[in-house]
């Protein structure tokens, strides 16, 4: 493991919905390099799908970072977990065609959920996080968090 790891913040993220599309919810919890959990955040939406709710969740935690200044510290480093290949492939890999493309896909069609992808990118350059994925519903502490929350939310959304 290098160096930076052993240093780095880990963002943890998910997102779902029930139904597809449907009521849906995002979180979020930021671990510290010695595991302790720093803060968690969700939130809901009404109608969504769950690749928005999987974006979501990492625009509003790298929102978090930027907004508390954390980023900019020199000594952070941050790796972002997410248990959503879509956004894994998405950030690291898909993203430099669809820009170079006019956020087009290689179909020739629009990108979807294009206004999240940009603003992730956006994010992404400020925070220059590290990105990994990590199986979901296999048993990792942060993402099971991340999706209980996500679940609650989802659940007092839907008895409001």
């Amino acid at each position: 493991m290098e160096l930076l790891t052993l240093k780095a913040k880990k963002i943890y993220t998910d997102g779902g919905c029930h139904g597809n599309p449907g009521p849906g919810a995002w979180a979020f919890r930021i671990v510290d390099a010695q595991g302790r959990v720093e803060t968690e955040e969700s939130g809901h939406e009404t109608a969504t799908t769950n690749n928005r709710m999987e974006l979501t969740a990492v625009i509003r935690a790298l929102r978090h970072v930027v907004a508390t200044a954390e980023s900019s510290s020199a000594e952070s480093t941050w790796i972002v977990i997410t248990d959503s290949q879509y956004v894994r492939q998405g950030i690291t890999d898909w993203i430099n065609r669809w820009r170079r493309n006019g956020w087009q896909t290689s179909a020739k069609k629009p990108v979807k959920n294009v206004e999240l992808w940009k603003e992730l990118d956006s994010l992404a350059d400020r925070v220059n996080p590290q990105w990994a994925w990590v199986k979901g519903h296999a048993g990792n502490e942060h993402n099971e968090a991340c999706d209980a929350l996500v679940q609650v939310s989802i659940a007092e959304h839907n008895q409001a």
